[in-house]
């Protein structure tokens, strides 16, 4: 397997996982709503170590910087808020996207070292172990993630909202989550899901978007997906309706 890609994204969480170290605890930049000082050092760091790889980089933090046959799609740091507070659930999440197919995904929680990664057709792994989804079927035994406040219960067994969507992501691809979705109110940049997307895809759980759309995109727009560990579970969520 051809290792390239994900060779540049692990050498570029890693950087950023250091450098944000003496900024966490320092609060919002004040240069844009929600953006923190430990967001502006790692996003430095991506676009630094990425441009100087060879690719363009699509960040949430800057936008598009520099130029490329393959495209990096970047959440510098995934759950800022997290990070900030000490709350040791936060990632950076970097997707290789070439011509709107994903190629590569690397998500590390940075809290922990834990890396998620895979490589089209490669499968998923974690730290390195190929991991699968839960297999879950049944709403009524299944743990869901979501993303904002859902508006109601579909009748699942526990609810977790743990405010890093790509973290939240890879655990339904390892089978701790059996269901991540967006509440009803709620949405997804593509920098918080296309590498969970990939990760997802080749660990063999199922995805889908609320409204058809398609997500495999470098547009900045927001999307709606759902990601299970059974399609059966994806079908009873799409069916269901937004949460």
């Amino acid at each position: 397997m051809n290792n390239s890609h994900l060779t540049s994204l692990r050498d570029c969480a890693q950087e950023i996982g250091e450098a944000v170290k003496a900024y966490r605890g320092r609060g919002l930049s004040g240069d844009r709503a929600t953006q923190y000082h430990l967001d502006v050092a790692a996003d430095d760091v991506a676009r630094r170590v990425l441009v100087g790889a060879g690719y363009r980089v699509m960040s949430e933090e800057s936008g598009v910087t520099g130029e490329g046959a393959f495209t990096v799609v970047v959440d510098p740091i995934d759950g800022s808020t997290n990070c900030d507070r000490g709350i040791p659930f936060y990632s950076t999440s970097l997707a290789v996207v070439r011509d709107r197919e994903l190629v590569a995904a690397l998500v590390m929680n940075q809290a922990t070292g834990t890396v998620f990664e895979a490589e089209k057709g490669s499968g998923a792994r974690r730290d390195g172990e190929p991991i699968a989804p839960s297999g879950q079927t049944d709403i009524a035994q299944a743990i869901v993630g979501t993303s904002g406040y859902p508006s109601h219960s579909l009748g699942w067994s526990q609810n977790r909202s743990l405010g890093a969507a790509s973290l939240e992501i890879c655990l339904v691809a390892d089978g701790s989550l059996d269901v991540y979705g967006v509440a009803q109110h709620s949405g997804l940049n593509v920098w918080d899901y296309l590498a969970g997307l990939l990760i997802v895809r080749e660990a063999g759980a199922s995805d889908a978007d609320y409204h058809g759309e398609e997500l495999v995109t470098t547009d900045d727009v927001l999307r709606h997906p759902v990601f299970a560990g059974s399609q059966e579970l994806l079908t009873f969520m799409l069916d269901a309706g937004t949460i």
